[in-house]
């Protein structure tokens, strides 16, 4: 395959520099490979903490907020014609359930960016166990759509979730307060409210989520028993619970269901502002690591050409002096950079493979975490290979510049 005059220059300047060549391509390698594994772990690692976060809430919680007192009610009996004001706005007293919930969730149903649906009921209970007490919360659920949401079934370590649908005083309670009621799967466990209302129901099942928060206090009942044990009538729900397609999409969506129902909504991303920080905190300093050591393999690169520059300026003077321009001069030098950033492109793909592969195989074994998250993106290797190839091209491009402004006069006068 015939190639261009100054490919062929830029080649032989390259290979006559074996040794530097390779110091400057394994900068290169060792730049990329990091960028790739760095990112495949941080994702990885984002991936399996949003994964747990979306296990116990929600993309959008829908409910009946508390609302502050507002002037409709003096504009309504006074009129329009004055101007109405109140001094000191309290919270209005009110019942916190959502109004005929069977039809709300029959108008959410109709929406196609919404997967699955639950509700739900909640009261903060005391569980005993003998003359052993403990605080939590009770979770009064339609088990199965629950189940479709969280998938429940799989963080069961006892009994099923098909146990709880099918008994009516049955309960599902978390490793963590079975541990400290002495629970197991078949044994009664004894709860009771603010308002002294007691109820004993069996435990069907014993979950274990690794959240500490969620495992020593709550537990998943069925609705009913949550509305006797709140005196409440059989159509007392306090939320439901949305899933939807694209969860990343949760706050616009949830700002739709808001307009279009009249109840608030949360998206998951409010209630796990902290966590997404953490996200955030983790991506900058990955991307400061790569970027600090892909500057480092660029002033590999600079250096080098520099050096062949220093070395070959009588040859760079002649070739100006038998007809190479300025610009071919450039090109030359920059081809010169480019073999080295590609050669480092490819190097450090594989290494960033085999890296990550690696490490993907370390055993971890705390809470639900295996072997350390590892995600392997194809954007990750096109992404490494662009950034490269930019930092070569920078790094060659100064030293370049100045090739082409030798003047061959005075090197070849000397």
């Amino acid at each position: 395959m015939k190639i261009g005059i100054n490919t062929e220059i830029a080649f032989t300047y390259l290979v006559s520099r074996r040794k530097q060549t390779m110091v400057a391509a394994l900068g290169v390698t060792f730049g990329i490979g990091m960028f790739i594994f760095m990112n495949s772990l941080i994702t990885g690692t984002n991936n399996w903490s949003e994964k747990i976060m979306l296990s116990s809430t929600p993309h959008i919680r829908l409910y009946n907020d508390n609302k502050i007192s507002g002037h409709e009610m003096l504009d309504r009996y006074i009129g329009p014609n004055t101007i109405n004001l109140i001094s000191n706005p309290q919270l209005v007293a009110q019942d916190n359930r959502i109004t005929n919930p069977d039809e709300v969730i029959r108008l959410l149903q109709q929406r196609k960016d919404i997967t699955s649906l639950s509700k739900q009921v909640t009261t903060n209970v005391i569980y005993s166990n003998g003359n052993v007490q403990e605080n939590g919360k009770v979770l009064g659920v339609n088990i199965l759509e629950q189940d479709k949401m969280f998938d429940i079934n799989s963080t069961l370590i006892a009994g099923s979730v098909n146990a709880l649908a099918g008994n009516p005083n049955a309960i599902l309670v978390g490793t963590g307060l079975a541990d400290k009621l002495n629970l197991k799967k078949g044994s009664y466990v004894t709860i009771t409210t603010s308002g002294s209302v007691t109820k004993t129901l069996e435990v069907v099942g014993i979950f274990r989520t690794t959240i500490k928060a969620i495992d020593n206090t709550q537990s998943y009942a069925n609705i009913p028993v949550v509305q006797q044990l709140l005196h409440k009538d059989r159509s007392y729900i306090t939320d439901i619970y949305i899933n939807i397609k694209d969860h990343v999409t949760a706050p616009e969506t949830a700002k739709n269901i808001q307009a279009q129902t009249g109840y608030t909504t949360e998206a998951w991303q409010t209630s796990n502002e902290q966590s997404l920080a953490g996200k955030k905190i983790r991506d900058i300093i990955a991307n400061s690591i790569v970027i600090t050591i892909l500057v480092v393999a660029g002033f590999g690169i600079y250096n080098i050409l520099n050096m062949v520059i220093y070395e070959k300026i009588k040859e760079i003077a002649i070739l100006k002096a038998t007809g190479f321009q300025g610009i071919h001069v450039i090109g030359i030098f920059i081809r010169q950079a480019l073999f080295i950033g590609i050669i480092g492109d490819i190097g450090g793909m594989i290494f960033g493979w085999l890296l990550s592969v690696a490490v993907s195989h370390i055993y971890i074994g705390v809470g639900t975490v295996a072997y350390l998250p590892i995600e392997f993106l194809l954007k990750h290797y096109v992404q490494g290979a662009v950034f490269g190839i930019a930092t070569a091209f920078f790094a060659g491009y100064i030293p370049a510049v100045r090739a082409s402004k030798v003047d061959p006069v005075q090197i070849i006068r000397g």
